[in-house]
């Protein structure tokens, strides 16, 4: 009994790089990357939009990109991989200056007034090769809510309420999905909403980018990312875990009326000034930027030539 148990001791011992505690092989697999989308316009939320991105809107006073970063800071997030497009400078700025404990890498949208987030999605696949969590860049939440999606293949989800609208899914009784819906409608089978927040092993994120590569070539730009998961999940190549998000302690903010809604949840709290607080902290220089060649008539990919309308990055002034 004692030399297998040495035996066992001295194999895993043996293994680079992996803490051991009395023989037992203890590995680490929390998240420590997340990819946040942030290139569209937030057109419904004009004239708050018109000189600063969605992902800058307060709520409560406090930038929602803000809130993201502390709650990410909060659960141990080391780098962040941010798709940028609509006023890309302005993200950069907020980010180097209230991010710098981050690894900031950048992948910027020409084409986001023409594309859908499935395509700032498939522009990350060359930036990510690590397990990691996906993120939209117009949710406020709680920062508990991510305590169980810092490990590989989950979905947030949550009940739905009246004022939700967009993909649901359905569970099974191990909780996990088995099926998406683009819309919410009544039936036998119970619904839950989509939170747009997700975690993915490399084994799970490689195959959801051979998925996007053919959406791409296929020259569905236009679509949402959720539509490739669904495909995936009816033919059993993606498995998620769901992971429940009170429906009371998280919004997502595509309307001013989502934003108000939003302002009840997360109210302002006065509080001093602390130095530091999205102001005075130190920045540093953007890393590994991608800037995907940008065209009038088409725009280059891996594996097909997709005729797309391009846009130039903004320059103003950041409010």
């Amino acid at each position: 009994m004692l030399t297998t148990y040495l035996s066992i001791l001295i194999q895993v011992s043996c293994i680079p790089h992996q803490p051991t505690h009395l023989g037992v092989l203890i590995i680490n697999n929390r998240v420590t990357t997340a990819l946040l989308l942030a290139a569209g316009t937030g057109s419904r939320l004009r004239p708050l939009t018109l000189d600063a991105p969605k992902c800058l809107t307060e709520v409560g006073g406090e930038p929602i990109l803000g809130r993201l970063v502390e709650n990410l800071r909060s659960q141990g997030i080391k780098r962040l991989v941010v798709v940028t497009g609509y006023l890309d400078h302005c993200v950069r700025e907020f980010l180097e200056e209230n991010a710098a404990d981050f690894q900031l890498d950048y992948v910027f949208n020409p084409v986001y007034k023409t594309t859908n987030n499935i395509y700032s999605l498939w522009l990350a696949r060359q930036m990510i090769d690590e397990p990691f969590i996906l993120i939209e860049s117009d949710l406020v939440f709680e920062p508990s809510l991510l305590d169980g999606m810092m490990t590989a293949d989950k979905i947030a989800v949550s009940n739905f309420l009246p004022w939700m609208n967009g993909t649901v899914v359905e569970l099974n009784n191990q909780k996990k999905v088995s099926a998406f819906r683009v819309s919410h409608s009544v039936d036998d089978a119970r619904q839950y909403k989509t939170v747009n927040i997700y975690s993915f092993s490399m084994r799970s994120w490689r195959k959801v980018v051979e998925q996007l590569d053919n959406y791409i070539a296929d020259e569905r730009v236009n679509e949402y990312y959720e539509t490739v998961f669904a495909d995936m999940v009816t033919d059993g190549s993606l498995k998620l875990e769901a992971i429940f998000f009170d429906e009371s302690k998280w919004y997502e903010i595509d309307t001013l009326i989502d934003l108000n809604q939003a302002e009840l949840m997360f109210p302002r709290i006065p509080q001093p000034v602390v130095a530091g607080r999205y102001t005075g902290v130190a920045s540093r220089p953007a890393k590994n930027v991608i800037a995907v060649a940008a065209s009038n008539k088409t725009l280059a990919t891996d594996t097909t030539t997709v005729a797309i309308k391009t846009a130039v990055p903004e320059k103003t002034i950041c409010h």
